[in-house]
């Protein structure tokens, strides 16, 4: 028996677009895989702003649905933030797609609210976490193309709902049919421990971000970058 059997806790979300201290949460899932069962949890948030026309046709809910709809944000992070940290205290990773963005936007919007972090609650840094996307580009380094979850479910031959990617409850079982998929193609990765596979991530990306950010100096381009923290950007 390894990590890999589970249990796992996939989380994901959906936002009012990719601004990690400025945008809000509409949309969050938690799915809980054990062996054979799996368990989701999902929630809809009104997020107290207008919900961006091109943030709607990406993830369907417009500000309307969520206002006459949408939970308090307050008291659906809290049920969000609790359940997580539960799950990290037993021990349970956390695997999330791009985890450096929706467990940073997560914490600013526990922060905006006057509620405690994940760190906060557990006492320590966020971890043990897996991001399918850190592994992939840390274990295939030199593949060309992207690497958006749609890349990566064509790319490990998983199939997603069929309402397609961009609902957050869709989004992570297909994030953890990824894992599903990669740790077939490399079994290997089932070797380390979870909190070796951890800081094995936290290097891969530190090391792409680097990379990536050398890459833009180079083009010219203005701006932050990649931040090299995982998995929280800072």
């Amino acid at each position: 028996m390894t990590w890999s059997t589970g249990p796992l806790l996939g989380f994901d979300t959906e936002t009012t677009g990719v601004g990690v201290a400025t945008d809000r949460i509409v949309t969050a899932a938690l799915v809980l895989r054990e062996g054979d069962t799996t368990s989701v949890r999902t929630w809809l948030i009104d997020p107290g702003v207008e919900i961006p026309t091109e943030a709607a046709a990406i993830h369907g809910i417009s500000t309307e649905h969520a206002r006459e709809h949408g939970r308090p944000p307050a008291e659906a992070l809290e049920e969000i933030a609790r359940a997580i940290a539960a799950e990290l205290d037993r021990g349970v990773p956390v695997v999330a797609y791009n985890a450096s963005f929706d467990l940073s936007i997560l914490d600013a919007e526990l922060g905006r609210h006057g509620l405690p972090t994940i760190s906060d609650r557990i006492g320590r840094p966020v971890s043990p976490v897996i991001d399918p996307l850190v592994l992939d580009r840390g274990l295939d380094r030199y593949r060309r193309g992207k690497r958006r979850l749609g890349n990566l479910c064509d790319e490990y031959g998983v199939v997603a709902g069929a309402a397609g990617l961009h609902s957050a409850d869709v989004d992570v079982i297909a994030t953890l049919d990824v894992l599903a998929a990669i740790v077939a193609r490399h079994p290997d990765v089932t070797t380390k421990a979870l909190p070796e596979l951890h800081e094995f991530q936290v290097a891969a990306h530190r090391e792409w971000a680097t990379n990536f950010n050398e890459w833009r100096r180079r083009q010219g381009f203005e701006g932050e970058g990649a931040s090299v923290a995982w998995p929280c950007s800072a």
